[in-house]
């Protein structure tokens, strides 16, 4: 039976890494065969005369094909629902409820919204979709400074509203080492995202609509304000918000960073742990009550009611935390215990483990892209191998302490294949951390929420307080995380049999070896290019632009992307995680371009994370620079040259900064790679005036093989005559999706097109890996990958350039 499980979620995990779903013929086919299978092995009559061992292998293998064709047709029903291309960016009228409670971010409010009715004409909409309304204007300055002031939504959970809307299908960035918002948006089930028109006629039509998930829905919403209007505008109400109703949109980044680096972000959204601790509660409570009324053992037994109990706590846990996914995926496993215990059936862990994981991915079976998915049965593995057949029982400070070691040694190598880094002061900080959230202030908060009295919320409140201090005195602490590069995927078996060797039983001989098996994912590193090559990827960051070059010995940023929020930027989303997860330890020179937010916004996040030797660029930063960073202008006539590649500056001169009509644009740093094996060319954001001062000053200097486009492909940039003075075999455009300002423009396409050049675009092909490298005949050659193509996936689109 474990086996079969097993085999059924590794079909399903399957699916997720094919780049096209199999057809309902072939799936019809699938399946068909694989129950043939079960048949002949199930049934003596069609009993071929099989081996025990052949036979077990047969029916995982029919398990096996069973879970491909599970996935593959939950993925085809729910991809079916979806915004056909020609309606992205229209405008539709639609009618529906508001699914979700609404989300307050710097601009506007964020919200789910069923769809019940499309009015416009012809127009296809999918049932599920999410939606901003932008009350502020897209610019920082005109933010509100108070949260409470951003706090005007007329959007409520259960309400019905005929809108105008405008949407577009789900498109994230994709890069190496980065999230996939587009496989995380299809598990969630949005199948379109968009914005509400302001200036257009919305209506709300019902103030309520009485179906359970809206029921529910409201009462978080209840919960929340309650919250909010009890902790008012206090700093840390936010993760109150988050452990209460699974709502973390309002906690810092700088918070995130201290549960990151201390390794207790699990803790501060509503995880496993808090629905199995409460759930635990309520078993230990009603357990002690049940068991002192002697009537009452004599109806049901006390670990019956103590089981039902626990179970019903973890439910509505689960419910007011909005039954996401990972709250779905805890209360599973909880079932499985509790119909184990209620049957009076003898709990082999391991059985009653294969059963959850079964049960977890017939309701979701994009369970397994989540992280946590194996991360919380992992740890729950890890404990019952290590704790498990153990003679006699261990005092139970020694058993806490072998606990937090089984789980720190057991998660390391999935924490380095997931994300390159691990606390180490995680079973620290986890240690006072776990009991504290758990125990008193995860209650103490719920309780607060329910009842009409303040003095819980206030108690949970300061008992927050009191935990963060110690968790921010910890992030002080030298070396407080293990970061490195991110170990290639089959260093993951041999890492995960040196572990069950290290968590064999007390006595058992030389259990050191069982370090050996981590050495693979330690120093197997990524491959740097040799000497006079160079790899350089453009990354895909939305609108804006960000460049790695690195050769033999060195690292170079070219821009940091832009900013996307208060709390995010892509410095820290998208460019730090890069580099972490190719090894880079530090920066050797980073420059920013110019002052526009597309290029200049994750600046601050770089320079904190990965403060580099120096910093160029073509303005007077308005952020923090470290003292370990010299900070130089940019001008024309740099050069320097790392590992036989020569870097030089082309633009802007000096008379360039003492010009004050001149736009930030036209400061733009224009940066010449050259490599034995070609040359790289990157312009920031110049226009037509550059343009025409570099082909009135160098232009022979201008040739390049490959060339970032100015300005993401600007009506005011890449003129005839800069295309024809540069000659690029490639070019890239970096703009972001559909973006706003319909870059690039289709005359500017087609000059490139005209000229020869191979077209790239970061929207459509995702990160651009480019190698300037010598082959196995040693002659020197370009080699161009978009991630998009090396790691297709099913539910990404295919574009035409």
């Amino acid at each position: 039976m474990i086996l079969n499980a097993l085999m059924f979620v590794l079909g399903a995990w399957y699916v997720q890494q094919m780049a096209h779903l199999p057809s309902i013929s072939w799936l019809s086919a699938i399946f068909f065969g694989a129950l043939l299978i079960c048949v002949s092995q199930l049934f003596p009559r069609f009993n071929f005369k099989f081996s025990k061992i052949l036979r077990k292998i047969i029916l995982a293998l029919a398990s096996f094909l069973f879970g491909v064709v599970w996935a593959s047709s939950f993925a085809l029903w729910r991809m079916s629902d979806e915004l056909p291309h020609q309606w992205e960016q229209k405008t539709i009228a639609i009618v529906g409820v508001v699914a979700s409670v609404p989300e307050m971010t710097e601009r506007g409010v964020r919200f789910r919204f069923d769809v019940e009715k499309v009015l416009t004409d012809a127009a296809v909409v999918p049932t599920h979709i999410s939606l901003n309304q932008y009350v502020f204007a897209n610019n920082h300055e005109d933010l509100p400074t108070n949260k409470l002031e951003r706090q005007v939504s007329q959007f409520h959970a259960g309400e019905r509203w005929q809108l105008t809307v405008r949407l577009k299908r789900p498109h994230g960035t994709a890069n190496p080492h980065g999230f996939d918002f587009e496989s995380w948006a299809l598990g969630e089930n949005i199948r379109a995202t968009g914005s509400v028109k302001s200036n257009a006629d919305n209506i709300k039509l019902q103030d309520f609509v009485p179906r359970p998930a809206y029921i529910l829905e409201h009462l978080r919403e209840e919960i929340k304000l309650r919250i909010e209007q009890v902790l008012k505008d206090k700093p840390y109400s936010g993760i109150i918000q988050a452990l209460v109703i699974g709502d973390d949109n309002q906690i810092s980044a700088d918070d995130w960073q201290v549960f990151l680096r201390t390794g207790t972000s699990h803790l501060m959204s509503i995880s496993g742990l808090h629905i199995t601790m409460l759930a635990g509660l309520a078993f230990g409570f009603v357990g002690f009550c049940w068991r002192r009324v002697p009537k009452l053992v004599m109806r049901l037994p006390t670990r019956k009611a103590a089981t039902a109990a626990g179970l019903l706590a973890g439910l509505l846990y689960s419910l007011i935390a909005g039954f996401s996914v990972p709250s779905q995926r805890t209360f599973y496993m909880l079932m499985v215990f509790a119909i184990a215990l209620w049957s009076d059936r003898q709990l082999v862990i391991s059985r009653v483990l294969a059963t959850a994981l079964l049960v977890v991915v017939l309701f979701d079976p994009w369970a397994v892209n989540a992280p946590g998915f194996w991360l919380s049965f992992g740890a729950v593995a890890m404990l019952a191998y290590a704790l498990g057949a153990r003679i006699g029982q261990a005092h139970w400070l020694i058993a806490a302490l072998q606990t937090q070691w089984a789980v720190t040694i057991g998660m390391l190598p999935l924490l380095l294949i997931m994300f390159g880094q691990a606390s180490i002061v995680s079973p620290i900080a986890n240690a006072f951390a776990i009991p504290m959230i758990s125990f008193i202030v995860t209650p103490s908060a719920l309780l607060g929420s329910f009842l009409p009295i303040d003095v819980p919320l206030e108690l949970s409140y300061r008992a927050l307080e009191i935990c963060m201090s110690a968790l921010k005195w910890l992030n002080q602490v030298p070396m407080v995380t293990w970061q490195q590069h991110a170990p290639a995927t089959w260093t993951l078996l041999p890492a995960m049999i040196g572990v069950l060797w290290l968590l064999l039983p007390r006595g058992w001989p030389m259990r050191w070896l069982g370090l050996i098996g981590f050495l693979p994912m330690f120093l197997i590193v990524p491959v740097r290019p040799v000497m006079g090559d160079m790899k350089v990827t453009v990354l895909d960051v939305g609108q804006g632009l960000g460049v790695v070059v690195q050769t033999a010995k060195h690292t170079l940023l070219y821009d940091a992307g832009p900013k996307y929020n208060e709390q995010s930027d892509a410095g820290s989303r998208i460019v730090v995680p890069y580099l972490r997860g190719e090894g880079v330890k530090k920066l050797d020179g980073f420059i920013v371009s110019h002052n526009d937010i597309d290029h200049s916004g994750g600046m601050q996040s770089v320079l904190s994370l990965m403060p580099p030797a120096w910093l160029a660029n073509s303005f007077v930063p308005d952020v923090e620079i470290p003292s370990s960073t010299k900070r130089i202008p940019c001008f024309a006539g740099q050069s320097w040259v790392w590992d036989k590649v020569q870097f030089e500056m082309l633009y802007p001169n000096f008379e360039s900064y003492a010009d004050t009509a001149l736009t930030d644009n036209n400061r733009s740093c224009v940066l010449k790679i050259t490599s034995q094996s070609g040359s790289m060319l990157l312009t920031g954001d110049i226009e037509k005036d550059s343009e025409q001062y570099l082909l009135g000053t160098n232009p022979e200097k201008l040739r390049s093989d490959v060339m970032t486009v100015p300005h993401h492909g600007s009506k005011t940039s890449s003129t005839p005559d800069f295309i024809s003075a540069v000659a690029p075999g490639a070019v890239v455009f970096t703009s972001g999706y559909l973006n706003r300002f319909g870059h690039p423009k289709q005359v500017v396409v087609e000059r490139y097109r005209e000229a020869g050049s191979l077209l790239y675009r970061s929207d459509y092909d995702g990160a651009l890996e480019i190698d300037f490298v010598r082959n196995e005949a040693n002659k020197h050659e370009i080699k161009i990958e978009n991630w998009r193509n090396q790691h297709k996936r099913y539910w990404q689109d295919e574009f035409g350039k």
